[in-house]
C-alpha cells in the first residue's frame, strides 16, 4: 500500500470530453508539483524510452453537486493536503494568462468547481473525500 494518495473528483454532469480534459490536467498538476511520484521511463526491448507514469495509480471519485466539491476541497485545505481545481470558466480560456486571471476572480468558496485532485497522507485524502463514490 502506498503512504500518499492522489484522488480526482470530477462533476459527474460534464460531458465526457470535458471529464477526460479535467482529469488530465489534475493529473498533470501532482506530477508537476512532486516530482518524486514520477516513475522510471518504460524502455522497450528495442531500447526505444517511453515517457514515465506516475508511481502509483489514481483514483477518480464522482461529485453529483458542486457543493461536494467545496466540501472535498474546504476538508482537504484543513488537513494540509496538497489541493488543485478545476473550474468551470476554464473550459472557456485560451491560456495560462486567462487561467491565472479567471481563478483570480474568486475567492476559494466562490470557485464554480467541477474538479479536484487532492495528494497527501493516504488517511487524510479519505477522511477530505468521506461520502464521495468511485466513480464507475
Amino acid at each position: 500500500m502506498y503512504a500518499t494518495k492522489i484522488t480526482i473528483v470530477l462533476k459527474n454532469d460534464l460531458a465526457d470530453w470535458q471529464k477526460l480534459n479535467v482529469t488530465a490536467f489534475l493529473a498533470s498538476a501532482v506530477a508537476i508539483q512532486f516530482p518524486g511520484t514520477h516513475g522510471q521511463p518504460l524502455v522497450g526491448s528495442s531500447g526505444t524510452a517511453f515517457l514515465p507514469f506516475l508511481r502509483q495509480p489514481i483514483l477518480v471519485y464522482k461529485a453529483e453537486r458542486e457543493e461536494e466539491l467545496q466540501r472535498a476541497r474546504r476538508r482537504a485545505a484543513e488537513r494540509g493536503l496538497a489541493v488543485g481545481i478545476y473550474t468551470e470558466p476554464l473550459f472557456a480560456t485560451r491560456g495560462e494568462a486567462e487561467n491565472l486571471a479567471v481563478v483570480a476572480s474568486y475567492t476559494d468558496d466562490e470557485q464554480p468547481l467541477v474538479g479536484l485532485v487532492l495528494y497527501g497522507d493516504a488517511k487524510q485524502v479519505s477522511k477530505a473525500l468521506n461520502g464521495l463514490k468511485f466513480y464507475t
